[in-house]
């Protein structure tokens, strides 16, 4: 089972060696890995995985052989009882959604501190404690227009307003083939050819030209490569509702990293504060201030946002409105400098155009960045295209 296992990885292209797998082996029969399907998931990634690049795609292939599987064939091991779950999630009808209230920003911080104080015990079902499956602004896998999320996964209603949970997001895979050479193409739209660097290149036209002129006698002409010119700079949403929308998200990031000599990127969370990160597996540890991104990359470069835009109001107008920490300047500021600093700046938006007005934080988003937001389309991609070479 564990060779096919080793086959499996290396057919997800992940640079696994024989030497790594025997290494893996002796581990195993060491009694490194015996107590546990966890354990032997960071038993397996400690051996054979080389670069912390190659995590997210061996966690992929990973899911994908040991789905289902509760034990490994050869090793003694008792797996434990599963954490309990929460209850089936709470389901309303539309009157009864109608029926509940939002507190408000003000209102629903003051009482989620109340009920910190107050509360001694796990709740479940409930309509005012911290708990599970219930109508309470505060818990999981329940129902409430306006709340903060408490532990647990997304009941899938996108209505909190804050997460109090630690939460990993990954990078964005940029070896990932494309679905269609049509990104590509539409990207091509972009392009600005210059003739740059050293004269290494033979310039076989003005070659031919200037040994004509010199009598028939060779005259040899270099020149500078031909190189993109166009300076690109790309900030991509990750983690939450952005999770359905990372194979085309990797797609589009795969075809710039092919097009555009001079990218950099930046990842963020539902909308951009005061820092920006490249590596969400140090996200918490290292940060880059947007501030600083502002001054390092000049207005020269053109910025391109590719994120669903969905999320509370407060995330967006209010300060302390992120979901994850207080930011003392609300998003609005930071999205308002951004634009004042990249006059070539788009948002590429992977939710169906249709459903844009029916979310608010989305008009909020497109009035700041002056409508220039555009689908996550072959159509809207040629629309933005077009939309930052009028910068030019």
């Amino acid at each position: 089972m564990l060779i096919d296992f080793f086959l499996h990885l290396k057919s997800r292209q992940l640079p696994v060696s024989t030497k790594e797998f025997l290494t893996l082996l002796e581990a195993l029969q060491a009694g490194l890995g015996n107590h546990s399907m966890e354990d032997f998931y960071f038993l397996a990634r400690a051996t054979l995985v080389k670069d912390e690049a190659h995590y997210d795609r061996f966690d992929r292939a990973f899911g994908e052989y040991f789905k289902g599987v509760e034990s490994i064939p050869g090793l003694e091991v008792d797996l434990p009882e599963e954490w309990l779950k929460a209850m089936m999630q709470k389901h309303l009808s539309p009157d009864e959604k109608a029926r509940l209230e939002a507190l408000g920003w003000d209102k629903l911080m003051e009482e989620f501190k109340k009920r910190l104080a107050e509360q001694k015990a796990r709740h479940q079902g409930g309509s005012k404690w911290v708990g599970t499956g219930g109508t309470s602004p505060f818990g999981n896998s329940g129902y409430n227009p306006e709340g903060i999320r408490v532990g647990g996964e997304s009941a899938g209603n996108r209505t909190a307003v804050k997460v109090w949970d630690q939460r990993e997001y990954r990078n964005l895979d940029d070896t990932v083939e494309l679905g269609t050479r049509n990104i590509k193409v539409a990207l091509r739209r972009l392009r600005r050819f210059a003739r740059l660097g050293a004269p290494d290149e033979l310039d076989l036209d003005g070659t031919i030209a200037a040994t004509a002129r010199n009598a028939g006698y060779l005259d040899l002409l270099m020149r500078p490569e031909r190189h993109n010119a166009v300076k690109v700079l790309i900030f991509f949403d990750v983690g939450g509702s952005m999770d359905p929308h990372v194979k085309v998200c990797e797609e589009l990031f795969s075809a710039c990293r092919a097009e555009f000599k001079h990218l950099e990127y930046f990842y963020f969370h539902n909308c951009v504060y005061d820092h920006v990160w490249r590596d969400s597996i140090r996200r918490h540890t290292e940060r880059t201030p947007t501030l600083d991104v502002i001054h390092k990359y000049g207005p020269d470069y053109k910025l391109i946002f590719v994120g669903d835009a969905t999320m509370s109001p407060y995330e967006i107008l209010q300060p302390n409105g992120s979901i994850e920490y207080s930011n003392t300047e609300a998003g609005a500021v930071w999205l308002r400098r951004l634009a004042d600093a990249y006059p070539a700046l788009a948002w590429l938006n992977p939710e169906p155009e249709r459903m844009w007005d029916y979310r608010q934080s989305i008009g909020i988003v497109r009035e700041l960045i002056a409508e220039r937001m555009f689908p996550l389309t072959l159509d809207g991609l040629t629309r933005a295209i077009a939309q930052l070479s009028r910068k030019s």
